[in-house]
């Protein structure tokens, strides 16, 4: 046996919403594709169709074996129009979460991830203090409409992320290159989560459940010196980790604001997490406050250095901030050709093993080919491929692996020997 996968740890996969199901439904990517912000030009409306296959994928995703389904609402289909409520997207989430328990695979419910309703988006979105209680309606809906069939939730997906791409670089939608805007937007999103944690608490906890789960999904990556010797390597290193990451971490885990973060509503210090939510892709290698890649290092297709260690170094940051159970909930890598992904997902799964940290969920990104926002459809992360044209869904060579790992929970010699051994990274 290579390694065995830590006791009680279960394993799945994450998706989008806007990036599997399809659909012209009024949001700011459907927005973003018209206005030519696409680099291959890829409309997220015709993507994938998972809106109309999810019985399919369903199916799939148990006969893959997959434990854990982590999945997002689509703000703009359940209110396509302020104040209203659409009824029929209402009850087709409810018969995938009904589906999902007939199947045995227990659902993640995301709550935000990157996409706004147009609606929300015109009156200033997540950057106007007064636009937040929109945000928490949904939160409210979300719980009234889906409570009795899920206890498990993220209330925002990788808030820096989102943060920083549409505010600061002006990638995403709406655009803007602010700091100010960012700073603005990330007080908001952390203010957005602690009154969404306590809001789900007391919801569920009126429908009668006690076993509710509540975090968010953190973006970290570690983010080293090119020189260690360096001073100002290191300290660029200690400030780009401190801004992107550290500060909103610590203000959304423990209403906690650091500079240059604000606490403008006065909210308690307390503990607003039920779980470590982690998503992990790569380390960032710099010579001042920026983004890097370290030379000569394992790369993925997108550019970005395969380092399986930093899955543990970033947990064990969490945890260090707060011990509670540790959800890795996205963890994967752009792979066009499947060429090295059993490798990527056995060195990860791997270094996990080897803790002493208490994992106790393994969500891969992704289930499926998806569009992967501003990239299109040139980014490959999916366990299933699917063919653009006919939509037929292909297990691939790395998704057979994974759910091999699921069932003799590890990898034996022979999976290693068929799977793994002979993938090789490229290095630059």
């Amino acid at each position: 046996m290579h390694f065995s996968i830590p006791k009680g740890m279960r394993m799945g996969v994450s998706t989008a919403a806007t990036q599997i199901e399809g659909g012209e439904v009024g949001s700011n990517w459907n927005d973003w594709y018209e206005r030519g912000n696409i680099k291959d030009g890829t409309n997220p409306a015709t993507d994938n169709d998972h809106w109309i296959k999810w019985q399919e994928d369903t199916a799939l995703m148990a006969e893959m074996g997959l434990q854990l389904y982590r999945f997002g609402v689509e703000w703009a289909r359940l209110i396509p129009r302020e104040g209203e409520v659409d009824e029929n997207a209402v009850r087709r989430y409810r018969d995938e979460l009904l589906l999902l328990k007939e199947k045995g695979i227990r659902p993640l419910l995301t709550i935000h991830h990157f996409t706004n309703p147009m609606w929300f988006e015109e009156k200033g979105g997540f950057e106007k203090r007064e636009n937040l209680h929109f945000y928490l309606e949904l939160v409210e809906l979300v719980i009234c409409r889906f409570g009795d069939l899920c206890s498990d939730y993220i209330t925002i997906n990788e808030p820096n992320v989102y943060a920083t791409n549409s505010y600061f670089f002006g990638a995403w939608p709406p655009g803007k290159k602010s700091l100010k805007a960012t700073v603005a937007v990330m007080e908001n999103l952390a203010y957005c989560h602690i009154q969404a944690y306590i809001k789900i608490h007391f919801l569920r906890s009126e429908m009668g459940y006690t076993d509710t789960m509540v975090g968010c999904a953190n973006h970290l990556r570690i983010f080293a010196p090119k020189s260690s010797k360096n001073p100002w390597h290191r300290t660029g290193a200690h400030l780009t980790a401190f801004l992107f990451q550290n500060a909103l971490t610590k203000a959304m885990t423990l209403g906690r604001f650091p500079w240059p973060l604000r606490n403008f509503a006065k909210l308690p210090t307390g503990e607003y997490t039920d779980f470590i939510g982690l998503n992990y892709y790569t380390r960032s290698t710099v010579t001042g406050i920026g983004d890097g890649v370290r030379e000569n290092s394992p790369r993925n297709d997108l550019d970005w250095e395969i380092y399986p260690d930093g899955i543990v170094e970033c947990a064990r940051q969490l945890y260090d901030l707060l011990p509670r159970p540790i959800w890795v909930t996205e963890n994967g890598t752009c792979d066009n050709d499947d060429r090295f992904r059993s490798r990527y997902l056995y060195e990860h799964l791997k270094a996990i093993s080897a803790s002493d940290l208490p994992f106790d969920r393994y969500y891969h990104w992704c289930f499926c080919d998806n569009f992967e926002w501003i990239e299109g459809n040139t980014a490959k992360f999916g366990l299933v491929r699917i063919d653009p044209q006919t939509r037929e869904r292909q297990i691939k060579r790395s998704g057979r692996f994974y759910s091999e790992i699921i069932r003799h929970g590890g990898v034996t010699d022979a999976m290693y020997k068929e799977y793994v051994e002979g993938q090789e990274y490229t290095v630059r």
